[in-house]
């Protein structure tokens, strides 16, 4: 894995020069937290760097959330074709925490890679009247599936499909610009692959909501919010929709930050699971 993230980096690094003066500041969005360009917790359908449709772009990225009780690192690279086709790869790693102490079970962690890759299949962000949509997938694999399987998921790997719309008007309420998108995802994953996909409860295919909605303050500035409903396949634990808040800072075309606070519910028998939610973004 340690690897394929170098090397995809490595090619990440000379699209500086290309995408320099491609697409307006703020408008590849962020890293989604499996890796595509989004925001923290939902995928957009735009598409990872600044490149335009003469241009390659990508990303690199840093994302740590901290409930108290669990904690999430995440981190990966994208690469845009065109800004015709990303493809991303991620790296996850769960830090059970609290439930390991409780339990006093034999793994402190679950690690998985996801594997990513969004078409655009029309439209623009902002200079069409018809939003840009982008149909993408992202194949999970877990490191070990042990933990999961024995507490009822089906499979230790899955492939997410999903569909996302996104626009930005420029002229919304209060003269800010405004920024909408929509996605829907049929999944098996459970707390997004972290616990295995499908379970005892149900093993089949979900279809779910995801949406975003941000107010661009100024082109550096950008505020928001996020809400990803999920599957619920575990018996053993419900599982809840995941929402955030979070304000993005754009200094410029090379780095993104963004902060959040985070409320994803329940996570394997631990309730009101809330936390700060923090995401560097290099972009080339």
């Amino acid at each position: 894995m340690k690897l394929l993230v170098a090397a995809l980096f490595a090619l990440v690094l000379p699209a500086g020069a290309l995408a320099r003066d491609g697409r307006l500041l703020a408008t590849g969005g962020a890293s989604q937290v499996e890796g595509s360009a989004g925001g923290g917790i939902v995928p957009w359908a735009v598409l990872a760097g600044y490149g335009t449709r003469d241009q390659d772009g990508g990303t690199a990225f840093y994302t740590r959330v901290d409930t108290g009780d669990y904690a999430l690192d995440a981190y990966g690279v994208a690469y845009t074709f065109r800004n015709r086709l990303e493809l991303s790869l991620a790296r996850q790693r769960f830090d059970l925490g609290e439930l390991q102490r409780r339990l006093s079970l034999p793994w402190d962690s679950l690690e998985q890679d996801v594997f990513g890759a969004k078409l655009r299949l029309g439209g623009d962000l902002v200079y069409t009247a018809w939003p840009q949509v982008s149909l993408g997938v992202q194949h999970k694999r877990l490191r070990d599936g042990a933990l999961p399987l024995a507490v009822g998921a089906r499979d230790d790997r899955g492939t997410d499909v999903y569909l996302s719309a996104s626009k930005l008007f420029l002229a919304g309420p209060g003269g800010r610009q405004l920024l909408l998108n929509g996605t829907l995802r049929s999944t098996r994953a459970n707390q997004m692959g972290l616990l295995g996909h499908g379970g005892d409860r149900d093993g089949g295919r979900s279809l779910v909501f995801e949406g975003s909605a941000a107010v661009v303050l100024n082109p550096r500035w950008v505020v928001g919010v996020e809400y990803r409903q999920k599957p619920d396949n575990l018996g053993f634990a419900a599982e809840d929709a995941w929402k955030d808040a979070f304000v993005a800072w754009f200094p410029n075309k090379n780095l993104a930050v963004v902060a959040a606070w985070a409320d994803l519910g329940s996570i394997a028998t631990l309730d009101g699971q809330r936390g700060g939610y923090v995401s560097l973004q290099l972009s080339y």
